[in-house]
């Protein structure tokens, strides 16, 4: 029986166009190779990879009633993700980014600020919560510390792996803002300079480190061609980043979290988990969105065991 997965927080409606270098001038136009259009965000994003490894997946985020609302459910439930528990906001737009990437890869964003603020704790699925093995926060910061507290020690009560991963850019007022949820939270899943930010920090494991002493279990960074780092409170491991095409990096580190859970949901240590999550993003990278490359559990399990016969040679 597949293991449940729930992602609570920010979904979002992301419009990709591939590549672009500059907006022509006036009414000019540029031809590009792909537009692409798919659910996104620290809930959204993960919740797709985390069903590709094989998770029972549902989503509980807030959304409008318009169009790009539908269409965002409409595209999750084709994957099979469970949208039942999504809050629809009157009055408000869906949350959605349009994002010209790079043809190096890179890519700006050009963002709508809509639900994603206004999900509504107090009307979380709470049995489903209860039930879940694993519950992962996208965007705790819109929230706030006490709200998204509740969730994550019931989803604990439950027996659950939590997770929570930002928007937001580095700020030490973000941390004060959710700081009654960092105890709560057994694996944050940042990026470098989100972590940096957050803490004043200008050491990578300094950062991830004083996350720990804020209360936060384990910390797991993506550094982009760097990989990611792993910390806990007695071991750091650096997990370099696996050769792929890269496409897009939009999607890779939402994509990072699902697999590192993937790896602590099947009993890999942190830092075995962070090669689960490197692997993961690899694969998501050699194509545009979040929703790219075609794999399961079993092509990134075969890229993680190589990897960890190789290191113990």
């Amino acid at each position: 029986m597949a293991m449940k997965a729930l992602a609570i927080g920010t979904s979002v409606l992301d419009i990709l166009v591939q590549p672009v270098e500059s907006i022509p001038p006036g009414q000019g136009a540029a031809l590009v190779d792909n537009i692409h259009i798919t659910p996104a965000g620290t809930a959204g994003g993960t919740a797709l990879t985390l069903k590709k490894l094989g998770f029972d997946t549902y989503v509980s985020s807030a959304c409008g009633n318009d169009v790009r609302g539908r269409i965002l459910r409409q595209l999750m439930n084709e994957r099979g993700i469970n949208t039942d528990h999504f809050q629809i906001i009157e009055g408000t737009p869906t949350t959605g980014s349009v994002i010209p990437i790079r043809k190096d890869g890179s890519r700006p964003a050009l963002h709508l600020v809509g639900t994603e603020i206004l999900y509504d704790v107090e009307k979380a699925p709470w049995d489903l919560i209860a039930q879940a093995d694993v519950v992962h926060y996208g965007a705790p910061e819109f929230q706030g510390g006490k709200a998204v507290a509740k969730v994550l020690r019931a989803a604990k009560d439950g027996g659950a792996i939590t997770s929570a991963d930002l928007l937001a850019g580095g700020s030490k007022a973000v941390v004060t803002w959710i700081q009654d949820a960092l105890p709560y939270i057994d694996f944050l899943l940042p990026n470098d300079e989100q972590i940096m930010g957050y803490t004043g920090e200008t050491d990578l494991v300094a950062a991830c480190r004083k996350m720990i002493d804020y209360g936060v279990g384990c910390v797991a960074a993506t550094a982009g061609k760097d990989g990611a780092i792993v910390v806990t409170r007695d071991t750091v491991t650096k997990v370099p980043a696996m050769k792929a095409k890269v496409i897009a990096t939009d999607g890779a580190g939402d994509s990072f979290s699902a697999g590192f859970l993937k790896g602590i949901s099947e009993g890999y240590s942190p830092a075995e988990a962070g090669v689960w999550g490197v692997a993961t993003a690899s694969l998501t990278v050699v194509g545009v969105g979040s929703d790219a490359g075609d794999f399961t559990d079993e092509d990134v399990r075969k890229k993680v065991e190589k990897y960890l016969a190789s290191v113990k040679k």
